[in-house]
């Protein structure tokens, strides 16, 4: 059951028809998506296997190392040697869009900074070629544990983990990107099977998340270098976690909006955002309602 409260935020954010939209979107079972892990393999090797095990799938138009698999469920492809060798890493589609859109770069210093479990991380590692200095953030103890297992399994050596709470990291460092992808109260990834979901989804859980997120942003737009670029992210549909953090920061007159444009942006499934340049992606099928947007430091 989806707490009434959300419909409502729903409602009054999106209107009656796309709240609806929304909800039909919550009660899709996402396909299985994936990437392929470029610094250990290229995904016509990965398509070979695929094909080799009758796995139908789809490639997406933004990403050429994202996958829509048709036929199976998570289980089938955690048997395959891909998954076991980190040869691939499932995640879902919407999360591989904040790497594409900080287009980092190689030789540079970036920054993850609530890092666990490590996909995004390790896709910024595979754009960079494992050639970039990567800082990946972690505070809880069990979860690092599980961003350093992936890191390894996937290969990517260039990344150096810290366990500590980002938001107390030393002013002192200085990076060419950052990218935070902001814990939230996920209302994008609304699981309506979730038996818990009333108790686990709450008013209370959203303003602890805009706490976070405000902080964590300050601290981010601190340590990013001035004329770099940031990208700031949430599994969250709602203005109180997306539009209304990126205003605050946008008053000080200390970052600015960057456009997010790329190429195959128009086949991505979006809902409307007050911010211009901004994007939020709709539950769908394939998709996760997601919010992306691009901070450059002035």
């Amino acid at each position: 059951m989806i707490p009434e409260f959300l419909i409502e935020m729903l409602r009054k954010q999106y209107g009656e028809e796309l709240s609806k939209k929304i909800i039909e979107g919550y009660e899709e079972e996402r396909k299985v998506t994936l990437r392929v892990n470029t610094i250990k393999t290229n995904s016509s090797e990965i398509e070979k296997v695929l094909e080799e095990n009758n796995i139908k799938y789809k490639k997406i138009s933004w990403y050429s190392e994202g996958y829509i698999i048709e036929n199976v469920r998570e289980n089938e492809i955690k048997n395959l040697d891909i998954y076991k060798n980190g040869e691939i890493y499932l995640q879902s589609l919407s999360s591989m869009l904040p790497p594409i859109i900080l287009e980092p770069k190689e030789n540079t210093d970036i920054l993850d900074m609530t890092a666990a479990p490590g996909g995004k991380t390790t896709e910024i590692a595979t754009l960079v070629g494992n050639r970039a200095r990567i800082t990946a953030i972690e505070m809880n103890k069990i979860r690092a544990q599980k961003l350093k297992y992936n890191i390894e399994k996937q290969g990517a050596t260039c990344v150096y983990v810290m366990e500590q709470d980002a938001r107390k990291l030393n002013d002192f460092f200085s990076f060419d990107n950052v990218l935070l992808d902001a814990p939230c109260s996920g209302s994008g990834t609304i699981n309506i099977n979730d038996t818990k979901l009333e108790k686990t989804f709450t008013e209370q859980l959203i303003k602890k998340s805009k706490k976070s997120q405000n902080e964590l942003l300050k601290k981010a737009i601190k340590v990013l270098k001035k004329g770099s670029e940031m990208v700031y992210s949430t599994c969250s549909i709602l203005q109180e976690e997306n539009e209304n953090i990126i205003e605050n920061v946008l008053k000080e007159n200390k970052v600015e909006i960057v456009d997010i444009d790329f190429k195959g942006i128009e086949d991505i499934p979006k809902l409307p955002t007050r911010i211009e340049g901004t994007l939020c992606v709709a539950p769908t099928k394939d998709y996760e309602g997601f919010f992306v947007a691009k901070l450059k430091k002035i």
